[in-house]
C-alpha cells in the first residue's frame, strides 16, 4: 500500500475545489451546486448521493484499464454471479465468526482444500487461515519460523541474531517481514543467466541462526519456479553433515495455484518433508478478486501455539493468527465459490488456457526479431525479454512508454544483484487475457516498431522514472 501525504500543492495556493455539473443535481439542476467540494478537506455540507458518485466515478475514469494491465498478477475479472456474492457478504465481519458461522465454515472449507491440494500427508492436522494475501501470509508464516527457532535457540536468543536464506529476486513483503521482524536477510544475487535461488547457494548462505530458506514458485521477475526439491535435497545434505535442520517455505503467490493443475509430477508442496509451510494468493492465480491470500503450515507443531491469539468478546472462543483484524468475508466467500464453481478440471482449463496464450504470445514477440526472452510462459503464464543484442535505436523502457499510449501497461524494470545491466519487459497472462487481446497487442506492439526502429538513440533518461516494477 502506497504511503501518502496531505495535500499535494504548495501551502500559499488556494484550496482547489471540484467542479459541479449542472445535471450532476438530482431532480433540480442547480439544487447540488451550492457549494463545490473542496479537495483535501471535507464538505461542510453533504452532497446528493448521486452528485458524490459522478464526482468519485468521472475521476476514477482516468485510471488504466485494468484487463490491459499486463504488469499485475492480481485478478481482473470474475463472473457475475461472484460479484454478487461478494456485495451480499461485504458487510460481514470475517473475525466475527460465532456472528456467521457460515463464513468461517467456508473459509475451514477452503483451507481443507488447499490442504488436499498441496498433498498434505494428513490434510486433517494441516492448519492454516486466509489473509488478506500473499504479504500478509509471509509475515505469518515468517513469526512461525523466527518462533520456532527462538524456541530451539532459548539459551543463545535474543543474544544471536537470526537470518533468513533467500533469493534476490523475491517479493518485497519478505523484505519488509525481515525490517519488522529484525531478522538478517541473507540474499542471493542473481548469476548470469541464473535469475533465482539455486540449491547450492542456499544451503551454502545456512548456519545456526538461519530460521529457514524461502523457496519462490515462481518469481516475479521473469515467471519461473525456483528448484524447491533440490532446495530441500541440499538441506537434507547439510544436516547430515552438520546437524543443522532447515525448514522451507514455499511462497507460491502465484504457482501454488498453477502446477498443481499443470505441473502434476513437480514435487514442490507437503510431499517434501522438509516443507513446513505454504502460502498463495487467491486473488492471483487463485482466480478471485482482491484481496485474499492462504497461509498453511504442515501441522500444529510448525506453528506454535503461543503465536495463535483467543478472544471471547465477540461471542463464543475464537483461535485468531492474523496481523490485522476486522476485514470482509466476502474475498473468502468468493475463493469458496470459485473452488466449487470450477473444481480440479474447471481450474486446469483456466490456467492451460492462460499458459497456452502467454506461450503462444511468447513465440510472436520472439518471431519479430528485435526482442530476446528470458522466459517462454512455459512455468507461470509469464514471460520476460529484453531487446536483442543489435537493438541500439529504442530500449525497453521506450518499449513501455509507448505501449502505455496504446493503453497497454507492460513494466520496464532493471533486475536486481548481480545483473542490474539487464532491463527486462514482463508480461504477466491472467484469466481474462484472451487469445483476442493477445492478437491485439501483438498489432500494437508491431506498429509501433517501426517509428522505435527510426529512433536515433533510447528516448529514456530517468530510468527509474520510466515505469515502475509491479509485483
Amino acid at each position: 500500500m502506497a504511503l501518502h501525504q496531505g495535500p499535494d500543492r504548495p501551502k500559499a495556493e488556494p484550496s482547489r475545489r471540484l467542479a459541479l455539473n449542472p445535471f450532476y443535481g438530482e431532480a433540480n439542476p442547480v439544487g447540488g451546486m451550492t457549494e463545490a467540494p473542496p479537495h483535501h478537506r471535507l464538505p461542510d455540507r453533504p452532497l446528493p448521493p448521486m452528485s458524490a458518485y459522478q464526482l468519485v466515478h468521472d475521476e476514477l475514469m482516468l485510471d488504466g484499464n485494468s484487463r490491459l494491465n499486463l504488469a499485475t498478477f492480481v485478478t481482473t475479472w470474475m463472473e457475475p454471479q461472484a460479484g454478487v456474492l461478494m456485495a451480499e457478504c461485504r458487510d460481514k465481519n470475517m473475525i466475527d465468526k460465532d456472528e456467521y458461522p457460515r463464513t468461517a465454515e467456508l473459509e475451514r472449507r477452503c483451507v481443507a482444500m488447499l490442504a488436499d491440494l498441496w498433498n498434505a500427508p494428513d490434510p486433517a492436522a494441516v492448519v492454516g487461515c486466509s489473509t488478506t494475501g500473499s504479504s500478509e501470509a509471509c509475515m505469518l508464516a515468517g513469526m512461525a519460523l523466527k518462533r520456532r527457532w527462538a524456541a530451539r535457540n532459548a539459551d543463545r536468543y535474543p543474544g544471536a541474531r537470526p537470518n533468513l536464506v533467500m533469493g534476490v529476486n523475491v517479493q518485497v513483503c519478505w523484505e519488509k517481514f525481515c525490517n519488522f521482524w529484525e531478522v538478517e536477510p541473507r540474499l542471493v544475487p542473481m548469476d548470469g543467466d541464473r535469475f533465482h535461488l539455486d540449491a547450492a547457494s542456499a544451503a551454502a548462505l545456512c548456519d545456526e541462526n538461519t530460521i529457514g530458506v524461502v523457496a519462490v514458485l515462481g518469481s516475479t521477475f521473469d515467471g519461473s519456479y525456483e528448484p524447491v526439491a533440490d532446495i530441500c535435497a541440499a538441506l537434507d545434505d547439510l544436516q547430515a553433515r552438520t546437524g543443522l535442520d532447515i525448514p522451507v517455505h514455499v511462497d507460491g503467490a502465484s504457482g501454488a495455484m498453477i502446477a498443481p493443475f499443470l505441473d502434476e509430477d513437480l514435487v514442490w508442496d507437503f510431499r517434501l518433508p522438509r516443507v513446513s509451510s505454504i502460502n498463495t494468493s487467491g486473488h492471483k492465480y487463485g482466480l478471485v478478486y482482491p484481496g485474499v491470500g492462504w497461509a498453511l503450515w504442515r501441522s500444529p507443531a510448525e506453528l506454535p501455539e503461543e503465536l495463535v491469539f483467543r478472544v471471547n468478546y465477540l461471542g463464543g472462543d475464537m483461535p485468531t493468527f492474523a496481523l490485522n483484524f476486522s476485514r470482509p468475508g466476502a474475498q473468502v466467500v468468493a475463493q469458496y465459490y470459485t473452488f466449487l464453481r470450477l473444481g480440479r478440471e474447471g481450474y486446469r482449463a483456466v490456467q492451460q488456457a492462460t499458459r497456452d496464450v502467454a506461450r503462444g504470445l511468447a513465440e510472436r514477440i520472439d518471431a519479430m526479431g528485435d526482442f530476446q526472452l528470458l522466459t517462454r510462459g512455459s512455468q507461470l503464464p509469464v514471460f520476460a525479454f529484453t531487446t536483442a543484442p543489435d537493438v541500439t535505436s529504442f530500449d525497453v523502457f521506450d518499449v513501455s512508454r509507448r505501449l502505455r499510449e496504446q493503453g497497454w501497461l507492460v513494466p520496464a524494470y532493471t533486475f536486481p544483484a548481480n545483473r542490474e545491466d539487464l532491463s527486462v519487459l514482463r508480461v504477466v497472462c491472467r484469466n481474462g487475457f484472451s487469445a483476442d487481446l493477445a492478437d491485439l497487442f501483438v498489432e500494437d506492439l508491431s506498429r509501433l516498431l517501426p517509428e522505435l526502429r527510426r529512433q536515433s538513440r533510447p528516448f529514456t533518461h530517468d530510468k527509474d522514472a520510466a515505469t515502475a516494477f509491479h509485483h
